[in-house]
């Protein structure tokens, strides 16, 4: 049988070495409590706030220089001067040539803040903010801790990034509690938008292309610039792990390029510590949602541009409801290297010779990646919307308004039983708060004679395509208030999904089903990486804590009341169970040679839209791009396709054998094979 099967069902991932970096608390913990800062906004002058007295908290460190003395400081660094002479000899050109190369992207990446384009910003986000939302609330002991932090060592912002309004939020909200405003890393797209891309330059973004490829003078010169600012404690340095704002509202997996250059400085003892600060923003209705939809189901994504932005104005008339944000607490490198990491090894090496971080190295960054956005998830806010959003997709097409409300509640408890922050609108009733988000989501779904269904107009008329099109639209917009939940119940669902494959009571069996599943979808939700038996067991508490199970040593049994709440979780997550069977059976009937990415989208975007035009399936959710790069990136991960890297860019190949035994696997035709360090 193909290897690549067996690494499927097997495998949790090789151990870490010391004690485990993340830990979920499975007690309920005590949560701050939120201000909202539009409330003064509101009551005051926003002239005067823009051009109030603004001396913000900075490092204790911090020697104040200009933006332009920084970008002397990496041009005249022995790092780019070493990398300059380098390539000077490698390509027979004058250091001269090369070093004006290296000014130029400095110029092309550097931010040049000023405060008079943050009191512009100050001003016109005020009136934007008023506009579009009723109320962004901030967890004011958070604020407090990150003054401290900033004040004790270097410290890196990491937001979670579900809207373009996310870095712009976090800059005003640092300005409103007089904190040292952030530098962003910006997307190189930015500078397209004329005028704008300026401003943003002017309020702290500094610009990266989207791949550096094999440019080695680009990364040196970037990797210095932000070393730079990060030593010199000139001001936080604010990015998004994600790499790129989430379509779906679930998190993305980690990239790692930024962290590992924000943590070399401390690696080779340039900085005593670096405060990293995971930061959860939470939107009750996301500004990009239906562009979002669009863009899962083929449709380009508009390119940033100043024109577009202008004609977004339409949007200032709608009501975006509440935003939550909470700053996490700040988590110290040094903690997190102490007893794992030995500095030693970068200090045998002149400091400017690029060195490849070792293996050790690169499974830390990797580990303190997963642990930030663990930290982000935790505390991401949930509304009642969430929960009805949940309870609305099982119910499809149309579901009783008095039961949308019963079952909400209903979840609602489940939710808090497992750990999931509820914020729920001051003394509203179950009913006014389900209205309240109907109202505010009337685009996604509405209530007619009594029942709530999906706001997919028209559907009745046209061709089926449009049909099929129109109501996948409004599939994908809920589920993307869906998947906020998910978040909350992805183990205890995993075991769930489990138990119901496996058709078995053994704990053995249901464990290696639970680790199967849990390698293939690990690009779908965010685990730790190497734990997967300690996440079997925490979904196993949670399933007990709701009484939906009962476990011995050896078995693990559903309860009379538990079969309501598996049901429920299990087909909280059959969209992916059935998304990924229909992905998989696509690639055993239609590649039979190697394909690129571009091409195997459309293929199986068609596939499955022929599916539902025929009622051969239900499951909409397959037709995101979203979860068809999920899927194939999984069966690269476990060796069922392999992936070659071209001059064009990457083709993959099918293994048909490995592909077909996963799908047996989920088909439950065959049982899943036991993992290999199973001890239970």
């Amino acid at each position: 049988m193909a290897a690549a099967a067996a690494a499927a069902a097997a495998a949790p991932g090789r151990a870490r070495r010391g004690a485990p970096m993340y830990s979920k608390e499975l007690t309920s913990k005590k949560r701050d409590e939120f201000e909202d800062i539009l409330e003064e906004r509101r009551l005051s002058s926003d002239l005067r706030y823009a051009m109030k007295c603004y001396t913000p908290v900075i490092y204790k460190g911090l020697s104040p220089c200009k933006p332009n003395t920084i970008k002397s400081a990496v041009l005249q660094s022995e790092q780019v001067q070493y990398v300059i002479k380098q390539l000077a000899k490698e390509m027979g050109e004058s250091p001269d040539i090369i070093q004006e190369e290296a000014t130029e992207i400095l110029d092309e990446m550097g931010h040049s803040m000023q405060l008079g384009a943050v009191r512009f910003f100050a001003f016109t986000l005020s009136k934007i903010f008023k506009r579009l939302f009723q109320r962004v609330c901030v967890n004011e002991e958070g604020m407090q801790r990150l003054q401290h932090a900033i004040q004790e060592h270097p410290v890196v912002l990491l937001p979670s990034h579900r809207s373009y309004v996310d870095f712009l939020m976090l800059s005003y909200l640092l300005y409103t509690y007089d904190l040292a405003l952030p530098v962003i890393a910006a997307g190189i797209d930015f500078l397209g938008m004329k005028i704008v891309g300026e401003l943003l330059r002017r309020a702290g973004a500094f610009f990266m292309r989207r791949s550096f490829g094999g440019n080695r003078l680009y990364w040196a010169v970037f990797a210095e610039y932000v070393k730079t600012m990060l030593r010199s404690g000139y001001a936080p340095i604010e990015f998004f792990l994600e790499g790129t704002r989430s379509r779906t509202a679930k998190t993305l997996t980690p990239k790692f390029g930024l962290l590992s250059i924000v943590m070399e400085p401390f690696f080779k003892c340039e900085v005593f510590d670096t405060y990293l600060v995971p930061i959860s923003i939470s939107y009750e209705r996301i500004l990009e949602e239906s562009l979002y939809a669009y863009e899962l189901l083929g449709v380009p994504k508009p390119k940033e541009s100043t024109s577009g932005l202008l004609k977004a104005r339409r949007i200032l008339s709608d009501n975006f409801g509440t935003i939550h944000i909470y700053v996490g607490q700040p988590v110290s490198l040094r903690t997190l290297a102490s007893g794992r990491i030995n500095r030693c090894p970068y200090n045998l090496v002149p400091r400017h010779l690029p060195q490849k971080p070792s293996e050790d190295i690169q499974e830390f960054v990797s580990d303190v990646a997963y642990k930030m956005e663990l930290l982000q998830i935790e505390n991401m806010v949930l509304s009642p919307w969430v929960l009805a959003a949940a309870v609305l997709l099982q119910n499809l097409p149309a579901m009783d308004f008095e039961l949308l409300i019963e079952k909400t509640l209903w979840l609602k408890g489940l939710t808090q039983t497992c750990g999931g922050f509820i914020e729920w609108p001051d003394n509203l009733c179950a009913k006014k708060a389900v209205m309240s988000g109907l109202t505010l989501h009337s685009n996604i779904a509405r209530l007619v004679d009594g029942h709530v269904v999906l706001n997919d107009k028209g559907v009745e008329d046209g061709a089926v395509g449009e049909i099929v099109f129109k109501r996948a639209l409004a599939i994908l917009m809920c589920a993307t208030y869906r998947n906020q939940l998910l978040n909350v119940f992805v183990r205890p669902s995993l075991v769930a999904v489990a138990l119901q494959m496996t058709r078995s009571f053994r704990k053995e069996e249901v464990y290696s089903c639970f680790s199967f599943l849990r390698d293939v979808f690990s690009d779908e939700f965010i685990f730790f990486p190497g734990i997967s038996l300690k996440d079997f067991e925490e979904g196993c508490f949670l399933l007990t804590k709701c009484d939906a199970i009962q476990t011995s040593q050896q078995e693990i049994y559903p309860t009379d009341k538990g079969s309501v709440i598996v049901s429920f979780l299990s087909a909280m997550f059959r969209p992916f169970v059935e998304g990924y069977q229909l992905i998989f059976r696509y690639l055993l009937k239609e590649t039979k040679e190697a394909f690129t990415e571009k091409q195997f989208i459309p293929g199986v975007r068609n596939f499955v839209f022929q599916l539902l035009e025929k009622g051969s399936t239900q499951c909409y959710e397959a037709l995101s791009s979203d979860m068809q790069k999920n899927a194939l990136a999984a069966l690269v991960q476990l060796g069922a396709v392999k992936k070659k890297k071209m001059s064009s860019g990457f083709t993959y190949s099918v293994n048909q054998e490995a592909v077909n035994k996963i799908l047996d696997m989920f088909d439950a035709r065959i049982p899943v094979q036991k993992p290999v360090a199973a001890r239970l």
